[in-house]
């Protein structure tokens, strides 16, 4: 092997340390736990029986799967309209809202939970201003329910997808758009039969970067909320840090099943892409 070759592989020997050590052992370990009892030793189901028998985690499975479905969709439409714009816009307005993305995009956690308790808690600013001009829908908002924490979620999603979209754009040529003008078609027309088909790759990606992160979320939703609403990353911490007793085979096995929930979503949105690219090279 080459000297420059030895070089190459030692300065990526650092990176595949902390890789196995920090992410592979890490995840054999949650697999390997998942099918052990809390309680003695041997090899068992029973935790994964729990997970799909017990209501409380068929609950917190459900809730996670409309939750992360319901955000990343409208997180993602609302995406595609603000990076076309920013891809239209490529002087300084385009660089001013790049650089709002980038600074809301940092926003999340605790701090993005205690803005929306000030806005729109029970005794928010947005619900005393609802209650003082009559508005019902501000008024009676109720933020500690799921619908409310779709809202967060949404919140969270918009700035993610906008900054995994903009590139995409970059594949939509402007002959492409000069000559469905010369041919008679309106805008619309080209974007359901050109423009769209051609960011579906990209699309499908970024609904499945957005649904991974909505799913794993933890911090906002737990600042709000607690142990009052049952969610996978709620109920994977509390059987790692129970107040009575720790259960790390049952919160291996909730673990195992948000990942291939993860898996099953990057298959499916893979599967969905190659069909559009199939597609795209047969016309």
């Amino acid at each position: 092997m080459k000297k420059k070759n030895w070089i190459y592989l030692t300065a990526l020997l650092p990176f595949v340390v902390v890789t196995c050590l920090y992410e592979l052992l890490p995840l054999v370990m949650v697999v390997v736990n998942s099918f052990e009892p809390d309680v003695g030793t041997g090899f068992t189901l029973e935790n994964y029986e729990t997970v799909f028998t017990k209501l409380l985690y068929q609950k917190a499975i459900i809730n996670s799967i409309k939750i992360s479905l319901i955000s990343s969709l409208a997180g993602i439409v609302i995406a595609f309209f603000g990076a076309r714009a920013i891809h239209q816009e490529k002087g300084k307005v385009g660089r001013f809202f790049m650089m709002i993305l980038n600074m809301v995009s940092n926003f999340a956690g605790i701090p993005l939970a205690f803005a929306y308790m000030i806005l729109l808690g029970n005794a928010g600013l947005m619900v005393h201003i609802g209650q003082t001009l009559g508005i019902e829908t501000l008024a009676n908002y109720n933020l500690y329910t799921s619908n409310g924490m779709s809202m967060i979620y949404v919140y969270f999603q918009i700035p993610l997808a906008t900054l995994l979209l903009i590139p995409a754009f970059d594949g939509i040529r402007k002959e492409w758009k000069e000559a469905a003008i010369l041919l008679g078609s309106r805008e619309g027309y080209f974007w359901r039969k050109v423009g769209i088909p051609a960011l579906m790759p990209g699309i499908m990606g970024t609904f499945s970067v957005l649904f991974a992160n909505a799913l794993a979320a933890y911090a906002t939703v737990y600042a709000l909320m607690m142990n009052n609403i049952s969610l996978l990353p709620v109920q994977i911490a509390g059987s790692y840090v129970g107040e009575v007793k720790t259960k790390p085979g049952l919160g291996g096995a909730l673990s195992v099943v948000m990942m291939i929930l993860m898996v099953l979503m990057i298959g499916f949105t893979n599967k969905v892409s190659a069909r559009f690219q199939r597609g795209r090279e047969k016309s």
